[in-house]
């Protein structure tokens, strides 16, 4: 099995879309529950070329109280591996680095309270992605590093807090599902006071069983080619199995039952003797292998191959190809708004307009790429709550948004893309940012802005030419320019932007209009 090389080639059409990125260097990171990685990375003669790795067992899985709080020991050492890491990072562009974290963060009761430590320490943006996000994103990873893309495979991922499993074809994850079983969990949960029984044993392969029940069924039925692990525990397995004579970078069922038997047979943690196994992954081995072992009994598997590509390589990968315009989040989109029956029409006419506003002002309101896309989508869903009812249909929007699954998009993305859905009409609630990390509300309240104005000006569903029509920025708001005689003809979009104005008032910003000479019109 090929991992992720020193040079990785990738295919003849994502090599012609690597060329205008020639030289440039890219950063990765995973904040794992039992380690912290992170990969540096150039494009160099149509693929990716490793400069760097770093990698640190934080065990941040292994500090998470009952409370949903993180121990101060291990929250501080979490923040000293980033500052390493943020350290590596220095000179690399905010744009040409991803760095997320997972299921401990996942859990925890105020994931921002931490994430804005760590992100003060690493000196860079930290997402939360979801499970089923996670997984296909390892995926990605797992794929560019394969020589065989056209059969269907079992991705296997075990990591600290949670496992994923992957039915993928290509570089497309076809199905994709997050259990809660992770080795530094399993380990605490059922081998915490360091004892190993067969009985033990067999209850983590009844909460397997429990955990997969759902998808098992469906998931044989899709059929697969060969099964591939990936991560910390099933590559120290494979070494393990390795150093007692078995094939590299393979696990095969015969010979990890004699491992679970050798293991079972020590009967305590600290008595186990296994070649191959570092002192740091000795402390959440037992766990993980239960997993192992019960995952390949519930699939039927006969053996499983290992790749050292995981979630910090589709982490890369999905970067770049945000950058070369093969953002998995527009097919997300589309197919959301397909699946609730969005008016394509207006929400073109819709998006083309909040594009249009954009370009004008973006410059002067230090507008990035990453905002413009944001926008896009927002226009493109913002009728999605219609599929609903037409009353408060922005509000069913943002509901819709926040409680989908949307391939690419982060937990944060998300939760501004359901706010501007949310936003996009009407009163704004209260507090609109409740969910939204500090450092993008600024942004955010500009694109809220920007949206509610296209809804505006395409309320009559594209009779109205908008030719003339120009958005400027002010020292507090926005001054929104008309053609002489445009206005005056319209008392619904007068009456309208009338309302926009006092909404607006209450985000902060002020919204004035002129129409050729003439200075707000509407008093």
């Amino acid at each position: 099995m090929n991992g992720f090389a020193d040079t990785t080639p990738v295919d003849r059409e994502s090599a012609a879309a690597f060329n205008s990125l020639e030289g440039q260097t890219f950063a990765a990171a995973d904040l794992g529950s039992n380690s912290f990685h992170m990969i540096v990375a150039r494009i160099s003669a149509g693929g990716l070329q490793v400069v760097d790795r770093l990698r640190d067992t934080v065990r941040l899985g292994a500090g998470l109280t009952p409370a949903g709080t993180l121990d101060p020991t291990v929250r501080d050492r979490a923040l000293a591996c980033l500052s390493r890491f943020g350290e590596r990072l220095r000179g690399i562009p905010s744009e040409r680095v991803r760095v997320a974290s997972t299921n401990t963060v996942r859990q925890l009761r105020q994931p921002r309270a931490f994430l804005m430590l760590a992100e003060t320490a690493l000196g860079h943006p930290i997402e939360i992605v979801s499970g089923r996000e996670e997984a296909r994103l390892t995926h990605l990873g797992v794929a560019h590093a394969m020589p065989d893309r056209l059969n269907r495979r079992l991705v296997i991922d075990i990591g600290g807090g949670s496992t994923e499993f992957i039915i993928g074809l290509d570089t497309e994850a076809l199905e994709t599902e997050s259990t809660q079983l992770g080795c530094v969990a399993t380990t605490a949960q059922y081998f915490g006071d360091g004892k190993i029984t067969r009985k033990r044993w067999q209850e983590v392969a009844t909460r397997f069983a429990l955990e997969v029940a759902p998808f098992r069924t469906h998931f044989l039925a899709t059929g697969w080619k060969r099964a591939i692990g990936t991560s910390g525990t099933m590559k120290a397995t494979a070494k393990i199995l390795g150093e007692l004579g078995e094939p590299p970078q393979l696990i095969r069922r015969r010979a990890l039952k004699l491992l679970v038997d050798r293991v079972i047979r020590a009967g305590e943690i600290g008595k186990l003797k296994l070649p191959g196994l570092s002192e740091e992954r000795r402390l959440v081995i037992v766990g993980g292998l239960a997993i192992v072992d019960a995952a390949l009994d519930a699939f039927g598997l006969e053996e499983v191959q290992i790749s050292e590509a995981a979630l910090r390589e589709g982490l890369l990968y999905d970067l770049i190809g945000r950058l070369q315009h093969t953002d998995p989040r527009e097919a997300s989109v589309r197919a959301l708004a397909q699946r609730f029956s969005v008016d394509a029409a207006q929400a073109e006419r819709v998006h083309d307009t909040a594009m249009m506003l954009y370009d004008h002002v973006s410059i002067p309101l230090g507008l990035g790429a990453e905002d413009r896309e944001h926008l896009r989508y927002a226009a493109l869903l913002h009728e999605v709550g219609l599929a609903i009812a037409h009353s408060q249909h922005h509000l069913h929007g943002g509901y819709i948004v926040q409680h989908s699954d949307l391939a690419g998009f982060s937990r944060d993305e998300q939760s501004a893309l359901a706010m501007l859905v949310r936003c996009h009409r009407r009163k704004p609630p209260v507090n609109p940012y409740a969910d939204i990390p500090e450092r993008d509300r600024d942004r955010l309240r500009w694109l809220v802005a920007l949206l509610r104005i296209a809804v505006v000006l395409q309320r009559a569903r594209g009779v109205d030419s908008l030719a003339g029509i120009r958005l400027t920025v002010e020292p507090r708001g926005l001054k929104l320019h008309f053609p002489r005689g445009w206005l005056p003809g319209r008392p619904l979009t007068r009456a309208d932007l009338r309302g926009e104005r006092q909404h607006l008032e209450e985000l902060g910003l002020k919204l004035r209009i002129v129409s050729g000479l003439t200075a707000d019109l509407l008093d």
